[in-house]
């Protein structure tokens, strides 16, 4: 499979670039990316949220009455479920394990998948180079309005670590920036199109085809 090359104004060059068939050609299987996706979603959840058991909550250290000869129930803490103050039955805890591990050849198939996916509809976009030679926001956004930024978001993959180029990207509207070697199920999906460079198609297949 090809893609069309960009150049840094923009504009669509003579040549094609060829996107690794083992990659950018693999059949969708839903079932499986939607198993990964979800697997990623529990595992970036942050566990916040806690609630203190009969053990954990102050006081309630003395029997309330005796056992016996009251008329009333029994009861051996203040802290109990049953009383206001006490503990929560059944609450969120920060000890739960939310995560969901897959082997990493699952996870890379469906990355190849989704890969696939963008490539058949004509969401990956592709630079000759992206240079960043100051952290200037304008001409960034400018280029990316010419070729995609008007059609839908988008994921900018860079090949190299370039601050300038970071700082040019990450304040436009509906842009993320990661490195290549960051790309993930989740991310991909939740945004349209993926932008590299041509060096960054050989990071993706020295990082994931191996």
């Amino acid at each position: 499979m090809e893609a069309v090359l960009y150049n840094q104004k923009g504009q669509k060059t003579e040549q094609k670039v060829l996107l690794p068939k083992e990659i950018f050609e693999v059949p969708m299987n839903s079932d499986l990316v939607y198993q990964v996706a979800v697997s990623m979603i529990s595992n970036r959840k942050q566990k916040t949220a806690h609630a203190k058991g009969r053990g954990e909550v102050r006081g309630g250290g003395k029997k309330p009455w005796r056992q016996k000869g009251t008329g009333r129930a029994r009861h051996g803490s203040t802290r109990s479920p049953l009383w206001i103050g006490g503990g929560v039955t059944f609450g969120p805890l920060t000890e739960k394990n939310l995560k969901k591990g897959l082997p990493k050849k699952i996870r890379r198939k469906a990355l190849f998948m989704v890969l696939s996916a963008k490539a058949k509809d004509n969401c990956i976009v592709v630079f000759e180079n992206l240079i960043g030679e100051k952290p200037k926001t304008k001409p960034m956004a400018e280029l990316f309005g010419k070729v995609f930024l008007k059609k839908g978001t988008a994921i900018v993959a860079l090949d190299k670590n370039n601050d300038n180029l970071i700082k040019s990207v990450r304040n436009i509207e509906n842009i993320n920036v990661m490195q290549t070697r960051e790309l993930n199920v989740l991310d991909l999906l939740n945004y349209k199109y993926l932008v590299m460079t041509k060096d960054s198609i050989k990071v993706i297949k020295e990082t994931f085809a191996k």
